[in-house]
C-alpha cells in the first residue's frame, strides 16, 4: 500500500469517525458495532480464556472518571501540556512519533489481541504494532532499588495473577513523558497502576483501571469500569488477509514517512483550515 494511498483511508477514517458525532466517554449509539455481535453471549467460554481480538466501547482515550487533585508536583508535571481537539493540536508525544505509552495505549479504541500463555500473557496491539507481556511466572514486581536500576520504560513492567476469574495486572517503573491519558495527565516514574480484568460472557471483558500515585496526585485515582467487545473474523479482514495486522494501517508513525503518512492521515485531519 502506498502512502497516499494510506492517507486517503486514514483521512476517511477519521472523517467517519468524526460524523459519527459520539462524544467523549459515550457508548456508540444502539448495539456496539454490530458486527461484533454475531457471536452470541450466551456460548459457553472460559473464564481465564481471553483470547480473542477485542476492542474497547467508548472513545474518550481516559480513564473514564474525574481525577482526584494534582499535587504541587503532579501540577508541575503537566504544565505546557496541550491535549488536542477538533480544532486544536496538541503536543501529545504520539504526535511527534513517540509512543504513547500505558495506560493510553490500552484506553485507545483500537483493535487488541489477547494471546495466552504458560508464563506470560501477551496484549498485543493494532496501533504501533506493540506487545505486551504481562508476566504470570510468579516473578514479583520490581520495588525498591531493583526498581530503580530497571528504570522507566514506556509500557512499564507487569505482573499478573488471577483471583478467582478476575485478571489482576500490576505495572510500575512508567515512563513520565508518556501521558496518563488524552488530556495531557501526569503519571510519576513510582506510581503504580493496577488493572482488574474479567470475562463476563463470550463476548465482553469487563476492565478497571486504578492509580496510586501519591507523588503527583492528592488521592488515588479510580478509573470507570470499561468493556471490551470481542471482534469476528470478517471485521479483521482485508482483501482476503485475516488478522489483528490485516493491513488497512500498520498505525506506525516511523519518521521516515511521518509528513506523507502519519501527519496527514491523523494529526493534520482535526486541524481548522487556514484563512
Amino acid at each position: 500500500m502506498t502512502w497516499k494511498f494510506f492517507s486517503a483511508v486514514m483521512v476517511l477514517s477519521a472523517l467517519l469517525v468524526l460524523s459519527a458525532g459520539v462524544a467523549n466517554g459515550q457508548a456508540i449509539p444502539g448495539k456496539f458495532k454490530p458486527i461484533y455481535e454475531k457471536s452470541t453471549s450466551d456460548q459457553q467460554f472460559d473464564p481465564h480464556d481471553f483470547t480473542g481480538i477485542w476492542e474497547m466501547t467508548v472513545r474518550d482515550h481516559t480513564l473514564g472518571a474525574p481525577p482526584p487533585p494534582l499535587t504541587p508536583a503532579g501540577k508541575a508535571a503537566m504544565a505546557g501540556r496541550v491535549a488536542g481537539g477538533r480544532t486544536t493540536v496538541g503536543n501529545a508525544p504520539w504526535y511527534t512519533c513517540n509512543p504513547m505509552g500505558f495506560p493510553r495505549l490500552v484506553n485507545d479504541d483500537e483493535p487488541m489481541e489477547w494471546i495466552m500463555t504458560k508464563e506470560k500473557i501477551l496484549q498485543v496491539f493494532q496501533w504501533e504494532h506493540r506487545i505486551r507481556y504481562l508476566w504470570t511466572d510468579g516473578r514479583a514486581l520490581p520495588s525498591g532499588q531493583n526498581l530503580e536500576n530497571l528504570g522507566p520504560a514506556w509500557y512499564g513492567h507487569s505482573i499478573a495473577n488471577w483471583d478467582g476469574d478476575t485478571l489482576i495486572v500490576n505495572t510500575v517503573g512508567l515512563d513520565e513523558r508518556a501521558w496518563l491519558d488524552q488530556n495531557g495527565l501526569p503519571k510519576s516514574f513510582h506510581a503504580r497502576i493496577e488493572e482488574r480484568y474479567r470475562r463476563i460472557d463470550y463476548n465482553t471483558i469487563e476492565m478497571q483501571m486504578t492509580l496510586y500515585d501519591p507523588e503527583y496526585y492528592t488521592s488515588t485515582y479510580v478509573g470507570a469500569e470499561r468493556a471490551f467487545r470481542k471482534i469476528t473474523d470478517e471485521h479483521i479482514t482485508y482483501f482476503g488477509w485475516n488478522g489483528l495486522f490485516a493491513g488497512v494501517t500498520e498505525g506506525i508513525c516511523a519518521p521516515i514517512n511521518e509528513v506523507e503518512g502519519y501527519n496527514k492521515g491523523f494529526r493534520d485531519v482535526g486541524r481548522p483550515e487556514e484563512k
